[in-house]
């Protein structure tokens, strides 16, 4: 067949590995399908059909291990340079917040590679109490996944919080608020009812930067 007006590109293999269908896409169009809006999908773009099936086949944070990998995809989410004293294999989390109170939200992301694992708001609420819950909801993601890794948080605060299994929040008690104290029960709940090994390391925001999981609003 004759191409005419432009290079035939070469062939990728996308694999998801957690999306709306799980599997080995041949098109970057067919492979948004399965991530878009969906919270914690996972992805990554393969040179071969053997290399896919290997790598579908096996744990995907076997694949998110180097930042500058020649399997990368332009349309990948931009890599942050990690500190060398950080663990890659971990998640980073973080809120964000509109005023305090405001409107809060937070995220938690795989640092090696930045990518968005899972997100929550905005609904009424203080930075600190999104630390806090981003933390909690790191411990259940991790937990339920049955991931082995570190979380890191920039909130001394929360991390304080966590090991008291108590938000110390003094936000005032309304309507606009009840949402958030609803989630801050529901947190509670969990660290009370729940074990976990998982260790919770201070992300240092002067030596290392700002944290993965940063909203990029400062």
């Amino acid at each position: 067949m004759k191409i005419i007006g432009y290079m035939a590109k070469k062939q990728k293999y996308y694999v998801v590995w957690k999306g709306v269908n799980p599997g080995i896409y041949t098109s970057w169009t067919d492979c948004q399908l399965q991530i878009n809006g969906y919270e914690g999908a996972l992805y990554k773009s393969f040179p071969t059909l053997e290399k896919a099936e290997y790598a579908y086949a096996s744990s995907p944070y076997d694949f998110f291990q180097k930042k500058t990998s020649t399997n990368s995809d332009p349309k990948d989410l931009q890599k942050q340079q990690i500190p060398a004293e950080v663990f890659e294999n971990s998640l980073c989390v973080d809120a964000a917040c509109s005023g305090n109170p405001g409107p809060m939200e937070y995220r938690g992301v795989y640092t090696a590679t930045g990518q968005q694992l899972f997100h929550y708001g905005p609904i009424q609420g203080t930075n600190n109490i999104g630390e806090f819950l981003a933390l909690v909801h790191g411990l259940a993601y991790l937990k339920q996944q049955g991931w082995d890794m570190p979380i890191y948080s920039d909130s001394r605060n929360a991390i304080s919080w966590i090991k008291q299994k108590k938000c110390k929040t003094k936000l005032e008690r309304n309507t606009k608020t009840a949402t958030v104290y609803d989630l801050i029960a529901r947190a509670e709940k969990w660290l009370k009812s729940n074990s976990y090994s998982t260790p919770i390391y201070k992300w240092e925001t002067e030596k290392w930067g700002e944290i993965p999981a940063d909203f990029g609003r400062k």
